[in-house]
């Protein structure tokens, strides 16, 4: 984002609190789309089709909150990490080089993505499996009772490594996230502001550049998003002892050769309203607390 030089400079800590606070604001509001797009995407795993009035009719309207905690906890570490991470290392890029570029953007975006998704990756698993709890059939619900007893149930039931089931497609969808979302986001913001006459970093021109670059990560992103949520919330073969998802080239091909390759584009509308609206409310709020902190602190 950029700096008016008649306010004061952003301190790094600054930078890392306002995008983690940012995300943290953003995510209350997008949720109950993240639920929505988890349930649709994982109803097939089941072997039912999603019914959205019937899972309402099942679970309630407040169930589209479950798991809330846990995603509130993932922006700390994934957002503050994430766009912290990535503003700390274009500007270091930058004076090394003496410019910032598309290129720059890009890998710098990338690799800060993977970098947040990995930290990330425990309530990431978290928020998965609370979201899509109640959704299952009663033999088969884990009945977590918040972000604490399933953190603690997943440690004693299955292992420390399980909080990083489902890290690769997770850390691969977050670095073309990064691509996609942190890069692209400057450019198309810059992009509106010239064809559209508009202010760079007002509201419109965040909304507009937002709602463009959540919509290309998320036709790029959503097949690892689905493999991403297959081995997160995945149980063991009760014959065999094995976890049915290995890799991501193993989980998207098995989901394709098994309910077809649009499969793994189920719960994509929610999944676009939840990556999109998540952009467009962090960066307003990012934006509505730096301001702040530059005027009043």
């Amino acid at each position: 984002m950029s700096i008016d030089n008649k306010k004061k400079p952003l301190t790094k800590p600054i930078i890392f609190a306002t995008s983690g606070l940012g995300g943290c604001l953003g995510w209350v509001i997008v949720h109950p789309a993240n639920t929505l797009a988890v349930r649709w995407n994982l109803a097939s795993m089941s072997g039912k089709p999603f019914n959205f009035g019937a899972m309402i009719r099942e679970s309630g309207w407040m169930s589209l909150y479950d798991g809330l905690a846990a995603g509130i906890w993932r922006q700390v570490f994934y957002a503050s990490s994430r766009f912290g991470l990535f503003e700390t290392f274009r500007d270091k890029l930058h004076e090394i080089r003496g410019k910032t570029d598309f290129a720059s953007r890009v890998g710098v975006g990338a690799v800060t993505g993977g970098i947040a998704a990995y930290i990330s990756c425990p309530m990431e698993v978290a928020v998965v499996r609370m979201s899509n709890d109640s959704s299952l059939p009663p033999s088969e619900r884990r009945n977590y009772k918040g972000v604490t007893d399933t953190a603690v149930r997943i440690a004693k039931e299955e292992g420390i490594s399980a909080f990083w089931r489902g890290s690769t497609p997770f850390v691969q969808r977050a670095a073309m996230v990064g691509v996609f979302q942190v890069a692209t986001l400057d450019q198309f913001k810059d992009m509106y502001a010239r064809q559209f006459h508009q202010k760079k970093n007002s509201i419109p021109n965040v909304f507009c550049a937002a709602m463009t670059s959540g919509l290309l990560y998320s036709i790029a992103t959503m097949p690892l998003e689905s493999s991403k949520n297959r081995m997160a919330s995945q149980k063991p073969d009760k014959v065999t002892g094995k976890l049915p998802y290995t890799s991501t080239l193993q989980t998207i091909r098995t989901i394709s050769q098994k309910e077809g390759i649009l499969a793994l584009y189920n719960g994509f509308f929610p999944y676009y309203a939840r990556c999109g609206g998540h952009t467009v409310s962090m960066f307003i709020f990012v934006q509505l607390l730096r301001d702040a902190y530059q005027k009043y602190l």
